[in-house]
């Protein structure tokens, strides 16, 4: 499988959107799309959505459908723990705690940020309401 990694964007009413393509798919930058509601704090905003019962389950089914080596163990527990007050979920828990490959956490202050499968960036936007 080819692991070449090259970054791009597209333009969203007049907002730059990050496409990293990995592979043969294209992730789309999730803290891009949170720079709708908070240009300031997007990673408050992806760890807001994170951490609801409605986006666990999303991610635990679209892992289960698509990585044959999603830890749903450690799904189980996050999921029995979503949505309640002490509960905390951001992009780098739920992708090493879960092997998850739906969402890619990448630091660095240019081209880092969260990116994620266009299902997920696609359910993401549609909680922003964008």
């Amino acid at each position: 499988m080819k692991t070449d990694i090259i970054t791009t964007e597209i333009v969203v009413k007049e907002n730059k959107i990050g496409i990293m393509r990995v592979g043969n798919v294209n992730y789309i930058s999730l803290t891009d799309l949170a720079r709708y509601k908070d240009k300031e704090r997007t990673d408050y905003i992806i760890q807001n959505w994170m951490r609801t019962t409605n986006t666990i389950l999303f991610l635990g089914t679209w892992e289960n459908i698509n990585n044959p080596n999603f830890n749903s163990v450690e799904f189980d527990g996050f999921k029995n723990e979503s949505g309640t007050n002490a509960f905390v979920m951001t992009p780098k828990k739920w992708i090493t705690s879960t092997n998850a490959i739906g969402v890619i956490s990448k630091q660095g202050r240019y081209n880092g940020g969260t990116f994620a499968h266009p299902d997920i960036a696609f359910e993401f936007a549609s909680w922003l309401r964008i």
